[in-house]
C-alpha cells in the first residue's frame, strides 16, 4: 500500500511538472505571437511634403530647445509660452506637415534613429558651448572681483589727522 501511494505522488508530481512546464510554453508561445503580432510591417505611403532628413534634424533640435523653454521665464517675464508655432514659422511649415513627416520618419526605424542621433549630438554640442560661455563668463566675473579687492588693497590710506586736544591731555 505504501508503495502504491508513492507511486501515485510520483505520477502526481510528474504531472504537475509537465503542466507547469505547458504553461510557461504557451506563456512564452503567446508573447512571441504578441510580439510578432505589434511589430508592424505596415509601409507608410511618402507623404507629398515630406520634411528632408536635414530639415527634419534642425526642426526637432529646435523644437526640443522649445519644449525645454516653457518653463524659463522670457525677456518678458514669462512663463509657459508655446513656443512651438514659432518654430513652425523659422522653418515655413505648418503642424499637420511636420505630423505627416514624424509619422513617416518613426515608421523607418531606422531613419528615425539616425535623425535622432544627429539630434542628440547637436544638443550635446549646444550644452558643451553654452558650459564653456558661463566658465568664460564666471572666470572674467571672478577675475574682475579680484582685481578690484587687488587694486583696493593697493590704494594709499588716508593720514589721520591727530586731534591735539586729544594728545596733550
Amino acid at each position: 500500500m505504501i508503495k502504491s501511494e508513492v507511486r501515485r505522488r510520483k505520477q502526481e508530481d510528474k504531472k504537475l511538472i509537465v503542466q507547469k512546464q505547458m504553461r510557461k510554453i504557451s506563456y512564452l508561445l503567446f508573447l512571441g505571437i504578441f510580439f510578432i503580432g505589434c511589430t508592424s510591417n505596415t509601409i507608410i505611403k511618402k507623404p507629398d511634403h515630406l520634411i528632408p532628413k536635414k530639415q527634419m534634424v534642425d526642426l526637432l533640435t529646435d523644437l526640443v530647445i522649445a519644449s525645454g523653454a516653457e518653463n524659463i521665464k522670457n525677456n518678458s517675464l514669462q512663463r509657459n509660452v508655446n513656443y512651438y508655432p514659432l518654430v513652425f514659422k523659422k522653418y515655413g511649415i505648418d503642424s499637420t506637415r511636420f505630423k505627416e513627416s514624424n509619422y513617416y520618419y518613426t515608421s523607418r526605424i531606422d531613419d528615425y534613429e539616425e535623425i535622432l542621433k544627429k539630434v542628440d549630438e547637436r544638443l550635446k554640442a549646444f550644452k558643451k558651448e553654452l558650459d564653456d560661455q558661463i566658465k568664460l563668463q564666471d572666470s572674467l566675473k571672478n577675475d574682475s572681483i579680484k582685481n578690484l579687492r587687488e587694486n583696493f588693497k593697493k590704494v594709499p590710506k588716508r593720514p589721520r589727522k591727530i586731534d591735539s586736544l586729544k594728545v596733550f591731555h
